[in-house]
């Protein structure tokens, strides 16, 4: 069985796949946020552990033994996140990481559908760009993953799309990203050192 480390575990998508994770395998689970503590129970299976992941101490506490890492981590301070985890991923030899980064970071979502949110035109993609910058200059089997704007909707209404590719869309309905990062996390070899969009086809 897995043992997968979810960090961001208690944000909109680390929630979502934090509970399919849970109730669809039998993966052991580490999850890792500032409040996990209080928002899960441990069994068997899950641990909730409250960290920082700008905190080098934090991450090592929990790197241990670990297949796959999946980072669901937004913010201004994404960059030095994305450090932390690589360095600390390397001295602790774990190999596979699947980092959630955004659309639009390369420029890709085509002007007819949503250019306003390519990082030329959005300073808030600044960190999500630099962060993904890092885990790309890494030696770890990484897949970037790119959802857009996250909303409800159906876990079959997706489209993938990858690096080089104009992306299709710019929402994300939350059980489609949820599904497929399952899979990511299952297979180690899915998308191994690609990065890849996913949202609703607004073509």
């Amino acid at each position: 069985m897995k043992k997968v480390l979810l960090l961001g575990s208690t944000g909109t998508a680390g929630s979502a796949l934090a509970k399919k994770l849970i109730s669809d395998t039998d993966c052991y689970i580490t999850l890792f946020s500032r409040h996990a503590e209080t928002v899960y129970s441990n069994t068997v299976r899950i641990k909730a552990v409250n960290g920082d992941a700008l905190s080098i101490d934090d991450l090592k506490s929990v790197m241990n033994g670990v297949d796959v890492v999946y980072c669901a981590i937004s913010g201004s301070s994404l960059p030095e996140i994305a450090e932390n985890i690589v360095n600390v991923m390397s001295e602790k030899d774990v190999k596979r990481l699947i980092f959630m980064g955004a659309v639009g970071i390369y420029n890709e979502i085509p002007d007819g559908i949503d250019g306003e949110d390519n990082l030329d035109n959005e300073p808030e993609q600044i960190p999500n760009r630099k962060s993904v910058d890092v885990v790309e200059a890494s030696n770890l089997n990484y897949t970037v993953l790119r959802p857009g704007y996250l909303i409800d909707g159906d876990e079959n209404d997706y489209v993938l799309t990858v690096k080089g590719e104009p992306a299709k869309g710019y929402t994300t309905p939350i059980p489609a990203l949820v599904k497929f990062a399952e899979q990511l996390i299952l297979n180690d070899e899915l998308y191994s050192r690609e990065s890849v969009s996913i949202t609703r086809d607004n073509t």
